[in-house]
């Protein structure tokens, strides 16, 4: 008797075991649970104005490729929107006195994820300055004062390399596109190739794929929901309140500054990051604007 309650116990067993086996593999069951692939492919776009060609077979391919990856960097695009919120407030009034399209503030974003990165080249800042361009550009670099680090300063010096790439290119994809490869090397290119179209030239594969991560952002940006990116305004990192103060003069002791103004040394370097040491030395007189946060700290 205890034998056959054994046996009926286990093919008890079995049976559910079986049964709820089945149902978690019935896709009518668990739906809800797969996550959907985004699908979405837009039908038209454009980079400063100028139309990308989609019906051009690689040209659909390279974008969407960088649409994909993009898409599924969860971390990284999540935080790329959430910084815009602050740095495209610096970026885009400057690209307009400039005369600069919009469109390339998201040039800044896949240059640097709109934070003060250093590449192992060297290059440095939101921006990705090297240190000659960047002087060559009337920027300070030096181990106290690195104006790499300064958006303001750095936006500036960004938008007249893309107005002189204009200038000698005639066509803003191409000036994006030579901040990466370089005027020298995409001029080369043209003149090999005997075609002068961004999406007609066979370019290396990080300025082949460089315009079309800039496309990609901007599409994602712009339509974040679109993409599966629901972030709500509060959780967009915002932009502080602060005053300028003008200094004409060395500083000695940076923590010491710091507290005279009601904040602390890191808060004075996060505000700053131009100012590379514990101290600012200025022996010429040149007139530095240093920004003070109102709140947030």
């Amino acid at each position: 008797m205890k034998l056959i309650n054994k046996f009926t116990l286990l093919f008890t067993v079995i049976f559910a075991s079986g049964i709820f086996i089945f149902a978690t593999a019935n896709p009518d069951e668990v739906k809800d649970l797969k996550r959907e692939s985004v699908s979405v492919f837009p039908v038209k776009l454009d980079f400063a104005g100028e139309e990308t060609p989609l019906k051009i077979s690689d040209v659909k391919e390279r974008l969407d490729r960088e649409l994909l990856v993009n898409v599924n960097l969860h971390a990284s695009t999540i935080l790329a929107i959430k910084r815009a919120n602050r740095a495209f407030s610096v970026i885009e009034p400057i690209l307009k006195k400039n005369g600069i399209p919009d469109d390339f503030k998201y040039l800044a974003v896949i240059e640097s994820g709109l934070v003060n990165v250093v590449s192992p080249a060297g290059a440095r800042g939101v921006w990705q300055f090297m240190p000659d361009t960047a002087k060559e550009r009337k920027m300070e670099v030096n181990d106290n004062v690195d104006e790499r680090y300064d958006l303001e300063k750095s936006t500036e010096a960004a938008c007249g390399y893309f107005l002189s790439a204009k200038g000698k290119f005639g066509s803003w994809t191409l000036a994006a596109a030579s901040y990466n490869g370089g005027m020298t090397g995409v001029n080369k290119q043209i003149d090999i190739q005997k075609v002068s179209n961004y999406y007609d030239l066979l370019l290396t594969e990080e300025t082949s794929r460089y315009v079309f991560r800039i496309l990609a952002l901007k599409e994602i940006m712009k339509n974040p929901v679109k993409y599966g990116f629901s972030i709500a305004s509060e959780d967009l990192y915002a932009t502080l309140p602060t005053k300028k103060i003008e200094i004409d003069s060395s500083i000695t002791d940076l923590a010491s500054f710091a507290k005279s103004q009601g904040i602390n040394y890191k808060i004075l370097k996060i505000h700053n990051p131009w100012l590379r040491e514990t101290k600012l030395i200025n022996d010429t007189g040149k007139k530095y604007q240093i920004e003070i946060p109102l709140k947030g700290y």
